[in-house]
């Protein structure tokens, strides 16, 4: 599928829609391709939510928490005990 630039500006729902849809949209400025619109995969995301640490973002380098879980509720355990 082809839109110019200024379709973009002015249909930009109605082209991520087709893209989510699993279509390709190449932009056009001036009659030439300039951008590629392509649906978005992130294989390592859904390979890194199934690993079996289930630990993320800046849980993830840290080296003295194993569960995130456990180590969340002795912090709040001191606070209300």
């Amino acid at each position: 599928m082809k839109a110019t630039a200024k379709e973009l500006r002015f249909h930009s729902k109605e082209l991520l829609d087709a893209v989510s849809r699993g279509a390709s949209v190449v932009i056009t400025f001036r009659g030439k391709p300039c951008a590629k619109l392509v649906p978005y995969e992130d294989n390592n995301l859904a390979e890194y939510l199934q690993s079996e640490d289930g630990l993320f973002g800046t849980w993830r380098d840290r080296d003295d928490v194993e569960c995130v879980d456990g180590y969340v509720r002795d912090l709040r355990k001191s606070r209300f005990s």
